[in-house]
């Protein structure tokens, strides 16, 4: 659920509300909830807190609530009131398993104990049992803890400790892993249980306003290879704890008093509950005498109230335990009579426990305990009291015990007067495991060899056989050949075999022509504005026919017979020779006529002033003249001599500032004229002048270019600069006071060459760099390509060319590129349309596919541009793979890095190992790109195919980085944009001056600009931070080579050699101690403004109120500096329309202020009165005009005055943001607009009024048709200011100057950052990107800039639906050789499996599992042929588990029931609401559930808002069904542990510490370990670890067997269809959620406006969301079409002779048409007509051979899909 529009002020709601002054505690704990909590819980996001916030950033794991989630495991026999156990073995392998978890993962976290976060582990105020147990257990744990090597371990008193405060600036944490506490149930937890959640909220508020985020421990996911739970981001400004009321403080601290008054054990070495620190583990641990210490504390501390026999028989049995194996400590518990176990649990057990833990205190010790052993040795002895010691526990044991016993003074052992309080055993039943069906098929057989199973002997489908319907009396093949959502239209297309096309009526072809017409249109504007990497509108290139080009090879040239000269000497001919005169002539003129052109400009610019010179010069830059190089170069020269003599008259030219602007303007220049090549003898002159001048005389003989053959002079004089007889300079001032190697450093860093090896290819139209050229040559021999490069290094043209070579090389091959998001897949179509031309007979060179919409061919194109989730449909689609498959050539993923998202990362590992043809993957933002590539690799050559790896890190453009300091008040108030003056408060931040302590190692793609390094170097000079001799080796006079100008490469080298010496300076950085080398480096390179503002509040979060009045001053920044345009990052959308809307208010308000009171308006504005009042006498001339000839001057005159294009209304240039110099005129803007608002929905008013001020809003929730204009003004530069969130950080062509992060965000990752930030830099117009950082707190920035991407993590790529999908491509395609091949790479070669036998057998397991489960559930016949309902579950994969439970309703007949009432509407509604559970689960906030709300808002809708229960029916067939599986989840693991017990070997090592607990080997006899042994349980699938508390391998669910399952048995709990989420109450029970109704109010109402005002859906979502369930509609229409139709004909007859199928090319998806797309608005006769035809496409009477039932069930989700069809499409039509 998206609670975004739910959020409060939640500082106001403390503010505001005030509690009674003298509150009970728990109406204390129900203030902060409801106040602050409950508030804070919906402003949560869940993420993976690697893959999508933290990465390889260190966070905290709160030791406490680690604890607290073992120790309440429901499966752990240990401080439980009804169980006298204490099973520390169980607890020890579930807290290494939590552990290991997190290091599988590859987290960085430390465990963190807080003695002020204790309480809910030691549950305080329950019975004495339970807390004594519950203290030794945490004392037991923690040991644990210090012992593991992999874990490090820490303890404060609470978050005030002086201790943590260091280690939090020390290590820098991201959050917080802890628990909220829970709710507070009635009944359940004690007397204290409100004081202990209350303790809990107050330290977990505190952790917040520290401005640390938090997430919740318990209820974490470890998902594949994410953790995944709720983020609470930090909202609270720092020491807002003193805010909260007195009353609620005062409630809390007396909590805590109480709480620790309560723990206190009777021991005075526990008298304090502080976790001692680590300390090494003793050599020599003497269990002994640790037993003699406990017996001492226990005897001294109770005296006479001591129970000595038990004391003896307690300390046998840990003594035994040392030779036990895990194996024989798998027991149930001893059962007995109520007085020994009250006596055990109220006397006896809670004291030996305190004791025990009293020792372990105080000698730092670890004691194995037992209990059930203790029960089970107690039973023994006393039912065996004639055996001596010896002979029941072997010499040694005895001795040992003796030894005790007697230093103890304890009276001889006799035990046999407790015989009789033990009970019976029950007789212990081995569960008989539900046998797996017979399976066989040729291809899953041999991927099943590992794992199998055999199934002799099993000949029935199930013992728990559902009810079947009417109509489904046997099996039916399911043959997928036909469209998804009407099973009308066949998949393949006439030219592939399928059916001829139906002709088309006159109304629809005119609509397709007008739907044609709009969408070309749109297209059109589109790529109109993209350019390429040199900022050029690109170029069509026409590509010939393959057909035609070998046409041509095959014409016989024709012979031509040139003349040969007599003698051969190389003489030209005379007709040579005529040729070249002619050349030399035309380039004689045209250097005649350039040399006129010159001079006449050059005559006009002089009459220029500086400002129109400069006016003049970018006009002239348009002009293809200039491309010339004479001409180009001469225009340089000039700009030069205006320079220099702009220099010598300026008031101060000897000025530094003067210097530097004018020495790099020229150098500039010099630059530009050498990389042209062009020059004359006196261009020469004039360039070495310039040199001599400026100081840089070395550089003549590399920058001078050679006089060229045309020595023409220029056409001006160009101004002395060298004396004539010295060869000195003229004017001193001008010479530069540094190297000219420093002087390069300092100014000259984005001008500097920035190849990288580059050669020019034929291949391309610009000179490609050596990775490039390693590309092309990659692309050329077809090979796999995984290309990492950073945003601007030039990686673009890289799909462009695999796509041409694919469009030259053949007509049928295919080019299948994949973008991430529907925006980008339009983008890259219009940049296809912009760049290729190919004709192909009727046929389209390129096509688009996604879900919602396509436009042209898919399958008849030669360039499909598409989303991920298509191309893994055509994929897997039967027909498909025998007919289009083997046509790929390529498949291009951009942004490849998505596959580690958690959502949908799944499907692009699919692609990769389904698809038949080489890959190309493209990403800016992969971590530890690698590891990744060594498995792409791997899946590539199993395939065939070669593979390269090329990773390039380096940007074209640097990205400079400010902060902006919010912190200090603007001197001026903003009234206008041309007297604005910039507030200064922009500050740089050098790379190096934001290091952290935390930081040990430098991020790879942490860049230096080259004055950075320059200042680096200083600082590190000026510290003598390293040693003399490396001081003068990184001097850049003595590092560089001072013979030519630096290029970027040489910058480069610098950088590496810098950061090599920096190494070992940041392995002992500490930024606390200002000493420390690094430490006064770091200080000499922070900005001086930012180090005055005080660290407290430059790391605290800024006001938002402060935030949005500091806005203009921020964009007014930006426009002054020359830094628009920008777009400015958040990631709340409501962040980002309430910014947009600031900025605009604040320039209106402005506007009409200036307006109101400028005198220069109102006089404009009379003048345009006045001109308005003459119109009719203009009118009048102008109809006179029209008859009579007149002077053409005067009505050009008359039609050039200023008043005709005069718009009032218009926003005034000084209050827009509007690009002033673009070809976009105000009419342009009036026409898309109104083309907006025709479109439904519209975008908002606000919106609209934003886009005539420049001002834009872009997220996912806008409509679609604004996004696209929002996207192609920006480039056009007409918006120069867009908020927008991460929509346009994924690849979409949206060059900015500027990326600037407004405030923070648990969205804002490191993967994020870098991708938001790369759009900045505009290559072909900027050399240099800035990233801005506003509202947000240096250490978060610290955190961003300093942060590691991290590594791309796994999914599990198979599901059991894909499991079933799989089977029928195998099928449906005959088990074509590619199918084949498909399928052996998904289950050889899948990410989670790669370098991992646990991930292989994990997938193997499912995959068995599955085909257990499909086949029971009737979707697979015994060979694995498709069956039935398989089209429902196929198609609708992507709702898994709803889909499965949708077949599983159909065939018990509950679907059949439903539909069976009298009242057709009353059928149809609860169709539809079942389906809304099925397939719209939207839960509502509490806020919804309020009286007020219900009172206010949804008796005066006509939704009723919350969802209806599931049907009683309905409910009780999915636990059955969920019963089902997890019979079947568990019959395979017994059945496979069971025949693979040698393969597995045995189950007694820990772990993560890999400690062994098979126990000692002894070859005394014991008659004890012969008991323990023959009577422990005994356990097959179940860990034996969790055996140790009774469990056996009977298990509850799922999650059960899946979390429990014994070492070897990898069973992954997520991939297992479970209904357990279908069949859970809402709304009953005081529970705090509900299940929104919005699918069922719409079916009833279809009112949209309903939807958002009642049911709180976002009005940009309501269209998807409806959208999405009218598919799933068609889909279950178009399935049981084609079964009902299979039932009608006789078997051996393929189709009804009257079946009118049309020819659809799909892949079984939607086909809406391009209007849809764009949003167009349809006409009143489109609906009708559609409606008719929908009307007349089902018959209206029952096919012969279908039951009534089924009939009946065929009419009401025929009926129900078009009633909620034609609400649907009124919303847009």
């Amino acid at each position: 659920m998206d609670f975004e529009e739910f959020e409060v002020d939640i500082e106001r709601a403390i503010e505001d509300s005030e509690p009674s002054k003298s509150c009970t505690v728990t109406e204390t704990l129900n203030w902060i909830d409801s106040t602050w909590y409950a508030p804070a819980s919906r402003n949560a996001r869940w993420m993976d807190l690697l893959g999508d916030y933290a990465g390889a950033e260190p966070f905290v794991l709160d030791g406490h609530s680690l604890l607290q989630v073992v120790l309440d495991d429901r499966l752990l026999a240990l401080a439980k009131d009804d169980d006298p156990s204490f099973q520390i073995i169980h607890a020890i392998y579930s807290l290494e398993c939590i552990l290991k978890n997190f290091r599988d993962r590859s987290a960085n976290f430390d465990v963190v104990f807080f003695d002020v976060n204790r309480h809910l582990v030691l549950r305080a105020g329950e019975s004495e049992f339970t807390v004594a147990s519950r203290a030794l257990a945490r004392r037991l744990l923690y040991k644990h803890i210090q012992s593991l090597d992999s874990v490090n371990t820490f303890t404060f008193a609470s978050l005030s400790d002086k201790n943590w405060v260091d280690y939090r600036v020390r290590s820098k944490p991201m959050f917080v892993m802890v628990n909220d506490g829970g709710t507070l149930k009635e009944g359940v937890g004690g007397p204290f249980a409100a004081h202990q959640i209350l303790a809990q909220r107050l330290f977990i508020f505190d952790l917040l306003a520290s401005g640390l985020a938090m997430a919740p421990l318990q209820g974490a996911d470890f998902k594949d290879t994410k953790i995944l739970s709720f983020v609470f981001e930090s909202r609270l400004r720092l020491g807002h704890r003193g805010h909260f009321p007195d009353a609620i403080l005062s409630a809390g601290f007396s909590a805590r008093d109480i709480l620790a008054s309560r723990e206190q054990g009777p021991f005075d070495q526990v008298r304090s509950c502080v976790l001692g620190e680590a300390s090494a583990s003793p050599s020599f641990f003497d269990l002994r005498a640790t037993l003699k210490d406990v017996g001492l504390s226990y005897l001294s501390a109770f005296k006479n109230d001591t129970q000595q026999s038990l004391l003896a028989v307690f300390i046998i049995h840990v003594l035994l335990l040392e030779n036990i194996s895990v194996q024989d400590r798998a027991r149930r518990l001893v059962p007995i009579k109520h007085d020994l176990f009250t006596s055990l649990t109220k006397s006896f057990l809670p004291r030996i426990l305190r004791a025990t833990e009293a020792v372990v205190v105080a000698n730092d010790a670890f004691i194995d305990i037992d209990i059930r052993v203790f029960l089970s040795v107690l039973r023994y002895l006393s039912e065996h009291p004639a055996q001596s010691l010896v002979e029941a526990l072997g010499p040694t044991v005895a001795k040992d015990a003796e030894d005790i016993f007697s230093e103890l003074k304890l009276p001889h052992l006799d035990v046999s007067c407790l015989s009789d309080f033990f009970l019976p055993v029950d007789l212990y039943e081995m569960p008989i495991p539900l046998k797996l069906l017979p399976f066989t098929n040729r291809v899953f057989d041999e991927e099943l060899s590992a794992v199998h199973v055999a199934t002799e002997g099993v000949t029935r489908h199930n013992p728990i056989e559902p009810v079947t319907s009417s109509g489904e009396e046997e099996d039916t093949l399911f043959s997928d050949t036909q469209h998804w959502h009407n099973h009308r239209m066949a998949i393949l297309p006439k030219h592939l075999g399928g059916d001829a096309t139906a002709p088309m009526t006159e109304w629809q072809r005119n609509r397709k022509l007008r739907s044609d017409q709009r969408f070309m249109k749109t297209l059109h504007d589109q790529a109109s504005t993209l350019t390429g990497a040199s900022g050029a509108v690109l170029e069509q290139v026409k590509i010939p026919t393959a057909a035609s080009v070998a046409n041509q090879r095959n014409v016989k040239p024709k012979v031509v017979h040139a003349r040969s000269s007599s003698k051969s000497t190389g003489k030209l001919s005379k007709a040579d020779a005529i040729r070249e005169q002619n050349i030399a002539k035309k380039e004689s003129k045209q250097a005649s006529e350039s040399a006129a052109w010159i001079a006449s400009r050059v005559q006009e610019m002089e009459s220029l002033d500086d400002t129109g010179l400069e006016k003049f010069l970018q006009v002239l830059a348009r002009n293809p003249r200039t491309r010339d190089p004479s001409v180009g170069a001469e225009l340089r020269v000039y700009r030069m001599h205006r320079l220099l003599r702009e220099w010598i008259y300026s008031a101060n030219p000897g000025s530094s500032a003067s210097r530097d602007k004018y020495s790099l303007l020229l150098m500039r220049l010099v630059k530009e004229v050498w990389e042209m090549g062009f020059s004359t003898k006196e261009m020469t002159n004039a360039i070495t002048s310039v040199l001599i001048a400026l100081g840089f005389s070395d550089y003549i003989d590399s920058l001078v270019v050679s006089s060229s053959a045309d020595d023409r002079a220029l056409s001006f004089r160009f101004i002395k600069l060298v004396k004539s007889k010295t060869k000195t300079a003229v004017y001193d001032f001008m010479r530069i006071q540094e190297h000219p190697i420093v002087w390069q450093l300092r100014l000259f860093g984005e001008f500097m060459d920035r190849s990288m090896d580059s050669q020019a290819d034929a291949r391309v139209t610009f000179k490609p760099d050596a990775w490039q050229r390693e590309v092309l040559d990659a692309v050329d021999q077809n090979m796999s390509l995984l290309v990492v490069a950073p945003t601007s290094a030039g990686k673009t043209f890289i799909s462009y060319y695999a796509m041409e070579k694919i469009l030259r090389g053949s007509d049928d091959g295919i080019l299948v590129y994949i973008a991430p998001t529907k925006a980008l897949v339009a983008q890259v179509a219009a940049e296809i349309y912009a760049r290729f031309n190919k004709d192909l007979n009727g046929r389209d060179c390129w096509a688009i596919h996604s879900r919602d919409f396509r436009v042209h061919d898919p399958q008849n194109c030669q360039i499909l541009v598409t989303v991920p989730e298509i191309l893994a449909i055509m994929l897997l689609s039967p027909p498909l793979a025998k007919m289009w498959t083997p046509r790929l050539k390529y498949v291009v993923l951009d942004e490849i890095h998505t596959i580690g998202q958690q959502e949908g990362g799944a499907v692009w590992e699919q692609i990769l190992l389904l698809s038949p043809c080489p890959v190309i993957g493209l990403s800016a933002t992969v971590g530890a790109p690698e590891k990744f590539n060594e498995w792409l690799e791997s899946v590539q050559k199993a395939g065939g195919f070669q593979h390269k790896f090329v990773h390039y890190p380096h940007r074209y453009s640097h990205l400079r980085k400010f902060y902006y300091n919010i912190h200090e008040e603007p001197r001026d108030a903003f009234e206008g944009l041309s007297t604005y003056k910039s507030t200064e408060r922009m500050r740089f931040l050098h790379p190096l001056s934001i290091l952290s302590s935390s930081t040990r190692s430098l991020p790879s793609d942490l860049a230096l600009e080259a004055v950075d390094a320059l200042n680096l170097y200083r600082a590190l000079r000026a510290c003598t931070a390293l040693q003399p001799s490396i001081l003068v080796a990184l001097d850049p006079v003595v590092f560089f080579s001072s013979a030519k100008l630096l290029q970027q490469k040489d910058v480069i080298q610098y950088e590496e050699a810098l950061k090599q010496h920096l190494a070992p300076l940041l392995s002992s950085f500490d930024s606390q101690d200002s000493e420390t080398p690094l430490s006064r480096v770091v200080t000499q390179l922070q900005d001086d403004i930012l180090s005055r503002v005080p660290d407290r509040v430059l790391n605290s979060q800024p006001d938002r109120v402060v935030s949005g009045c500091n806005l203009i001053h921020l964009v007014a920044d930006l426009h002054a500096q020359g830094d628009l345009p920008g777009i400015f990052f958040s990631f709340d959308r409501s962040d980002c329309e309430q910014m947009a809307q600031i900025l605009n208010d604040l320039l209106e308000t402005q506007e009409d202020e200036w307006r109101e009171n400028s005198p220069e308006w109102k006089r404009k504005m009379a003048q345009y009165e006045a001109y308005l009042q003459g119109a009719k006498e203009r009118e009048r001339k102008a109809i006179r005009a029209s008859k009579h000839k007149g002077d053409e001057e005067d009505k050009r005159a008359d039609t050039s005055e200023w008043q005709a294009s005069f718009r009032p209304d218009d926003p005034l240039s000084d209050f827009s943001f509007a690009g002033q110099s673009t070809s976009y005129a105000a009419s342009e803007l009036d026409e898309d607009i109104a083309d907006l608002t025709r479109r439904k929905p519209s975008p908002p008013e606000w919106a609209l009024k934003c886009l005539r001020r420049g001002i834009a809003v872009h997220h996912a929730g806008m409509n679609r048709g604004y996004r696209s204009l929002v996207e192609s003004l920006f480039r056009r530069g007409f918006l120069r200011v867009i908020f927008a969130t991460g929509t346009l950080a994924l690849g979409i062509n949206a060059p900015t100057k500027t990326s600037i992060f407004c405030g923070d965000s648990p969205f804002l990752t490191a993967l994020m950052y870098r991708q938001c930030a790369g759009r900045a830099g505009r290559r072909g117009y900027d050399t240099l990107g800035k990233v801005v950082f506003y509202a947000l707190p240096m250490s978060r920035v610290q955190r961003l800039v300093l942060s590691k991407l991290p590594s791309l993590s796994a999914s599990f790529p198979v599901t059991s639906t894909l499991v079933v999908r799989l089977f029928n491509l195998l099928e449906g395609s005959n088990y074509s050789t590619i199918a084949v091949a498909a399928v052996q790479r998904l289950f050889r070669l899948p990410q989670v499996s790669f370098g991992s036998e646990e991930g292989r057998y994990q997938l193997l397991h499912h995959l068995r599992f599955s085909i257990d489960y499909l086949r029971r559930a009737r979707l697979l016949d015994e060979q694995g042929k498709p069956l039935n309902l398989f089209g429902i579950a196929a198609h609708l994969y992507y709702t898994e588990p709803s889909n499965l439970a949708l077949v599983a309703l159909l065939r018990s007949g509950v679907i059949h029931k439903i539909c069976a009432q009298s009242n057709l509407r009353d059928a149809k509604r609860n169709f539809i609401l079942l389906m809304a559970h099925l397939f719209g689960r939207r839960y509502l906030p509490s806020a919804c559930m309020k009286k007020e709300y219900i009172t206010d808002v949804v008796k005066k809708s006509p939704s009723m808002v919350v969802l209806p229960p599931l049907s009683k029916a309905a409910r009780d067939v999915l636990i059955e069904q969920e019963r089902e599986i997890l019979q079947i989840f568990t019959g395979y693991a017994l059945t496979y542990g069971t025949q693979h017990q040698k393969d597995l070997g045995p189950d007694h090592i820990l772990p993560l510490s890999k400690r062994n607990i098979s126990g000692t080997v002894e070859d005394e006899p014991s008659l004890i370990h012969d008991h323990l042994h023959r009577t422990a349980i005994r356990v097959v699938a179940r860990s034996l670890f969790v055996a140790n508390s009774g469990h056996d391998d009977h298990f509850n669910s799922v999650h059960d067997l899946a979390q429990t399952a014994r070492r070897g048995l990898n069973l992954n709990e997520h991939t297992i269809p479970s209904f357990a989420g279908i069949t859970g109450r809402t709304n009953q029970d005081g529970r705090k959620y509900a299940l929104n109704a919005y699918l069922l109010d719409f079916y009833v109402h279809g009112q949209v406006a309903a939807l958002a005002a009642a049911n709180a859906i976002r009005r940009g979502d309501v269209w998807f969301l409806l959208q999405d369930f009218d598919l799933t509609l068609m889909t279950m229409r178009g399935v049981l079409e084609q079964l009902l139709q299979k039932r009608s004909v006789s078997e051996k007859a393929a189709t009804p002779e009257n079946a009118n199928f049309s020819e659809e090319v799909d892949s079984g998806y939607a086909l809406l048409d391009p209007v849809q797309w764009e949003d167009e608005e349809e006409d009143e006769t489109s609906g009708k007509q559609e409606q008719g035809r929908s009307e007349s496409t089902h018959d209206s009477q029952r096919p012969r051979g279908v039951s009534g039932a089924d009939w009946r069930v065929f009419q009401v989700v025929n009926g129900a899909l078009e009633e909620f069809h034609e609400k649907f499409k009124a919303m847009w039509a």
